[in-house]
């Protein structure tokens, strides 16, 4: 199994570079899924074919498919996301750029998405996604881009607005605010949050006005600086 244990060292060492950011991870998309399923393939390797040449080449052949369709929903629901509603050449580097923009600016992800949405008729200038921005600059001139790309794809503005908030959550369950959940129940026996929360995320969607505060990143101070898995 030597030239098994070659094959799966080379896809270890190609995949398991660490990611910087989330426009690092859109960039070589599979790093996770592909470590992953080499090490599921590792242990497959055996049961594959008694040849070894032939077992490797069913699991290259598996790899190689899995790699095509998952580039292909990940560019259809970045699309998605920024209200393309039609594919063209360069979307993909216009969400990569979009995602670099973002670091930078330390823009919330969710939000920046949602709100690209809610300004599509409002001019550039005065959009409220821009707000987010430490530094508006870079998405200003990002934002240019994005309007002409808008402008070839030909759809009304409310199809793309309906197709944008469909893809585009407000509310998701932020770290702040689930933190405040467990420590509500767990140290006053008070459920009210959980149950709120419980509300909101059930409905991502929709504006939800009386519950928006729900919507709001963490303030500095809020900031949950460590998770677990059973959260």
């Amino acid at each position: 199994m030597d030239r098994a244990r070659s094959w799966i060292h080379m896809i270890r060492k190609r995949c398991s570079a660490p990611s910087i950011n989330m426009a690092a991870r859109l960039r070589q998309p599979t790093s996770g899924g592909s470590l992953n399923l080499a090490r599921f393939a590792e242990t497959l390797l055996p049961l594959l074919s008694e040849r070894e040449g032939e077992s490797i080449s069913q699991a290259e052949q598996a790899l190689g498919e899995f790699h095509a369709r998952y580039e292909a929903i990940l560019h259809r629901g970045f699309r998605a996301k920024l209200g393309l509603l039609n594919e063209a050449d360069g979307d993909l580097d216009l969400a990569n750029d979009l995602l670099d923009v973002m670091a930078r600016g330390r823009a919330d992800f969710t939000l920046t998405f949602r709100l690209l949405g809610d300004d599509l008729d409002i001019p550039g200038a005065q959009a409220t996604a821009r707000r987010l921005f430490e530094d508006p600059g870079p998405f200003d001139a990002w934002s240019m881009r994005w309007r002409n790309r808008l402008a070839r794809d030909g759809s009304a503005t409310s199809t793309r607005k309906a197709a944008m908030h469909g893809s585009n959550p407000k509310f998701i369950p932020r770290n702040h605010r689930v933190e405040a959940m467990i420590k509500a129940a767990v140290e006053d026996d008070d459920f009210r949050i959980f149950e709120q929360l419980v509300e909101v995320v059930s409905r991502p969607f929709e504006e939800q006005p009386t519950l928006s505060y729900y919507a709001e990143p963490p303030k500095p101070h809020e900031r949950v600086l460590q998770t677990f898995c059973g959260t």
